[in-house]
């Protein structure tokens, strides 16, 4: 068992470690000069989500487990995670107070029992984290030293100082790499679920398949990036999508290059359903400088005591949230920001720590200060200038309180789900929180099923990757400016303010924009750069339907044709699903 002490912040390490497990290498068998690669577990994406599911399942199941990500282990969504994970840990917390904080910042569409499982479970995953060697910020007495970020009532935020998810990164691969029954995979691209609508005819499927019938999930079409084949990766007993958000369908985010929505477009395409896509959260404060491609300066900053003021040197939240300024939500903030913004004509604000103590500053938030004084900016003698950026997806693909989907055998977890924890609008931290509660959630539910299942796996055949086709080099110049084109449209016209005329503009061209790319996809062979703008211009689209769908402004969701909240009519999760 897992020690943890009574909400003191007193965590110390088990002597029970994660056991178990093989080096599982990836069997390869050869058929009609195909091969297959063959696992019981397909995990997409090595972020949080996915490498914690990975574990928990390796060590729950003894199934082998292969971990698939299109870049190199450590590039992740929650490399880049500087605030923390917030949790109830330090005494004089409440669980219930953790709920509240939650369920106000989520604006009314919170799915509360979501809500609970999450804050209840929290405080272990915690301990789980440093039972692996998670090494996290201490007090002088050697209890975790808890950070207070917007929305939350008390300092409850866990954190590696200001990279708290490079460390959980480190700690988490650390630990998949010793576990003898989990293979990572790297540079590999997961190009399509493979469903029922890949089966073969025959043993009892006629190819088509009733509309009542609920569709499972076998497998992934896996490009191998180095070769440029597609081969099938079977999952015999289930598939993880954990492959993170979609910042990419903006022109300024927060987020790493890989974060194109691939989870959440194959999961649509292949019947899932999608949900609450219209609630981005905008972060408030990324560093404004072009060639620091969006870098974010942690909410922990506004936390320690960072105000925010615009260009004449006011500090504007005064005006915009009089009690919690600085502290309130990222919606607020963001919308103040941006309507400062246009109120002035400025192109930034700042934000200022320059009247804290400087040592204190440096020694919390090293890497922001090394950074920003890399571009010559001295963050404990000088304002640093700040704009919002697009920074995480309240949406996702709909899952239940195990992760499970509307696709048999499909989990999903992270920033690909949407498991109604956040809402309209996320709560700082809650999201890696989310991240491993889910994964292990989804572990034990497949744990589980496993041993409850009676029936032997059916057999089936699936069909092999297409790969006719041929390469137009001169059409992909035309098709990859369609990228640039994604992402300006959304900013412009699906930004953290919007309308039905600029919703409906960016609906007409993102109809076209996909088409186009599709239509070039189905006559070439693929590649990651297609790959990704396909999926970004599906999720992109995904996002416009369902800002439209949503007539009322709630959480992350502002339209001045709708201004205010409709509790009465609009209450309830946008759904989407093929």
């Amino acid at each position: 068992m897992l020690y943890i002490s009574n909400q003191t912040g007193n965590f110390e390490k088990s002597p029970s470690r994660l056991e178990g497990l093989f080096v599982f290498r990836c069997s390869l068998h050869f058929h009609k000069s195909e091969f297959h690669t063959e696992t019981d577990v397909l995990v997409l994406g090595s972020g949080s989500a996915g490498l914690f599911f990975a574990l928990s399942t390796a060590e729950q199941t003894g199934l082998r487990v292969l971990i698939v990500t299109k870049k190199e282990r450590s590039e992740s969504n929650t490399n880049y995670a500087q605030g923390g994970i917030a949790s109830v840990i330090a005494e004089g917390d409440t669980l219930e107070s953790h709920v509240q904080d939650t369920l106000i910042a989520g604006a009314g569409l919170c799915h509360e029992d979501a809500v609970r499982v999450l804050v209840q479970e929290g405080p272990q995953r915690i301990q789980d984290l440093v039972t692996i060697g998670a090494r996290f910020t201490r007090t002088k007495s050697g209890s975790l030293d808890l950070g207070r970020e917007g929305g939350h009532s008390t300092n409850r935020i866990v954190h590696a100082r200001d990279y708290t998810g490079r460390e959980l990164e480190r700690a988490l691969l650390h630990a998949v790499q010793e576990h003898p029954r989990i293979t990572i995979l790297e540079n590999h691209f997961a190009v399509e679920l493979l469903t029922d609508h890949q089966r073969k005819a025959g043993a009892g499927w006629d190819g088509r398949g009733s509309r009542a019938e609920r569709l499972s999930c076998y497998g992934a079409y896996i490009l191998d990036e180095a070769t440029g084949k597609v081969t099938i990766c079977r999952a015999h007993s289930a598939v993880m999508l954990a492959t993170g958000g979609v910042g990419q369908a903006y022109l300024h985010t927060t987020n790493p290059v890989i974060a194109t929505g691939d989870g959440i477009a194959m999961a649509y395409r292949a019947g899932a359903k999608i949900g609450n896509m219209e609630f981005i959260q905008f972060h408030p404060t990324s560093l404004y400088a072009p060639e620091a491609h969006s870098f974010l300066i942690s909410e922990a900053v506004r936390g320690a005591g960072g105000i925010l003021l615009n260009q004449a040197g006011e500090r504007f939240m005064t005006r915009y949230d009089p009690a919690r300024k600085e502290l309130a939500p990222r919606d607020i903030v963001a919308r103040a920001i941006d309507a400062e913004l246009k109120r002035r004509g400025d192109a930034y604000v700042y934000l200022d720590v320059s009247h804290l103590n400087g040592s204190a500053i440096r020694d919390e938030f090293p890497s922001i200060y090394e950074r920003c004084k890399e571009l010559g900016i001295d963050i404990t003698k000088e304002p640093i200038p700040v704009v919002p950026a697009a920074h995480y997806s309240c949406g996702g693909v709909a899952a239940s309180l195990d992760g499970t989907t509307n696709i048999d055998r499909l989990y999903v977890a992270g920033e690909s789900s949407m498991t109604g924890v956040h809402g309209a609008n996320r709560l700082a931290s809650n999201s890696l929180l989310e991240s491993l509660v889910w994964a292990k959630r989804a572990a034990e539910h497949l744990s589980n099923r496993l041993r409850h299942e009676k029936a032997k796996p059916v057999k089936i055949t699936l069909k092999e990757w297409d790969e006719s086709g041929t390469e137009n080099a001169e059409e992909w110049i035309y098709i990859s400016h369609d990228h640039t084109e994604v992402q300006q449209l959304m900013w412009d016209y699906v930004g953290i303010v919007r309308s039905n005329y600029r919703l409906e503009r960016a609906l007409r061209r993102m109809k076209l924009i996909r088409k186009e790319i599709e239509d070039y996809y189905r006559k070439t062979k693929v590649t990651v750069p297609l790959l990704e703008l396909r999926n970004i211009a599906e999720v992109a689209l995904l996002i416009v339907r369902s800002a439209l769908r949503r007539k009322e402004s709630r959480g992350l969701h502002y339209t001045t044709d709708y201004p205010k909240t409709d509790d009465r009519h609009w209450r309830h999760d946008t759904i989407i699903g093929q």
